[in-house]
């Protein structure tokens, strides 16, 4: 099951995208629907992020996945696999630009309990695609 799931195609190298995804400062300047990143986001680094749809609360993340240029996942949730949430990044070369896509999914025995309280993400990743869009092709 896939409840969060947005597309852009974007006029720019992978490279390009690439770093922006990977700038914790660039991701957290309120464009993105992300207020702060405390940490780096490399692979198998963990940070916290605060995002819009719930301001007062950090989300822990892991880099669980990270091959650049080309597909990045971070990793979140409960201990003991309680609940987890998988968000991944996807860029993929077309024609002389490239398609990003970023989709959540979630697992684990609390899934449909936990799921039930989360707010609508989908305006949130439409407005972090949107931003990506235009900062890339600028």
């Amino acid at each position: 099951m896939t409840p969060y799931h947005v597309t852009r195609d974007i006029a720019a190298p992978p490279g390009t995208v690439w770093s922006i995804l990977t700038d914790a400062e660039r991701l957290s300047d309120g464009s993105f629907s992300i207020i702060k990143i405390n940490g780096q986001i490399a692979k198998g680094a963990r940070f916290k992020l605060w995002s819009e749809v719930d301001p007062k609360r950090a989300f822990p993340i892991k880099v669980a996945v990270m091959a650049p240029e080309v597909r990045m996942e971070w990793h979140g949730g409960m201990p003991l696999g309680l609940f987890l949430g998988n968000r991944q990044f996807i860029l993929t070369p077309i024609g002389t630009g490239m398609r990003f896509e970023m989709r959540e999914t979630y697992s684990g025995p609390l899934k449909g309990l936990i799921t039930k309280a989360i707010p609508d993400l989908q305006p949130s990743f439409e407005k972090f695609a949107d931003a990506l869009k235009e900062r890339a092709e600028a």
